[in-house]
């Protein structure tokens, strides 16, 4: 399967670009690794299996330059990130260094609002629906629905049928093969992290087996 072509969005894009981008490709890939000189390669085997959203959490060492370095080589190809984010003054510095959209595992309104002074998406984790909704009206443009493994695609089914405005995406418990559940439950897109960039395989250099991953998180995405 051919990657799909990116939008025309340069690094300057809206946050709103941003989040039409992350619903057209519905997967995004939470990258955690001790090597980060190898995220440039873990990038390009994703984005040959179809996976463009690429998140750099902040438990990269030196994942500001990393975010750097991805956004340069990648050169629009594929939307970077940052995750792990709990602070507004890190949350500007990944947007300064070339993330366009910022992921947090809690909801924190100045992380929110960093985000959204440099025209990035913000999209912070909340567990319960009052967390969600109190995300939502803080302006969240999507809301990260963390961990979900504990909760499960009916949760997401439950929160939208009196919020149906809402945009979830699921991250922590989807695979590669259940994207097509959480999407079918109502979830603009989910967040893949071990289960996609297994850690075994970066340490190898195996970028063929990253792509492979991509692909089949692909095509269960693309079930939905």
């Amino acid at each position: 399967m051919a990657p799909r072509p990116p939008l025309d969005t340069p690094p300057a894009a809206t946050r709103a670009d941003v989040v039409r981008w992350i619903e057209r490709d519905r997967a995004v890939a939470v990258v955690r690794t001790d090597e980060p000189e190898k995220l440039v390669e873990i990038a390009r085997a994703l984005q040959a299996g179809g996976v463009a959203c690429f998140e750099v959490t902040m438990t990269v060492p030196n994942a500001i330059e990393g975010i750097q370095a991805v956004t340069e080589a990648m050169r629009g190809s594929v939307l970077v990130g940052a995750g792990s984010v709990t602070d507004a003054e890190t949350a500007q510095r990944a947007v300064e260094a070339g993330a366009r959209y910022v992921v947090s595992p809690v909801f924190k309104p100045e992380v929110v609002e960093a985000a959204h002074a440099l025209d990035a998406a913000a999209m912070p984790g909340c567990f319960t629906p009052t967390e969600i909704l109190t995300a939502y009206e803080a302006g969240a443009d999507v809301v990260k629905v963390f961990p979900a493994g504990a909760l499960g695609p009916g949760f997401v089914r439950g929160v939208l049928a009196p919020l149906p405005y809402l945009k979830l995406m699921p991250t922590g418990g989807v695979s590669l093969d259940n994207a097509a559940e959480w999407l079918r439950a109502g979830a603009v897109a989910v967040g893949a992290g071990s289960a996609l960039v297994a850690t075994d395989a970066v340490a190898a250099g195996d970028w063929g087996r990253l792509t492979a991953n991509a692909r089949r998180l692909r095509a269960s995405v693309d079930a939905a």
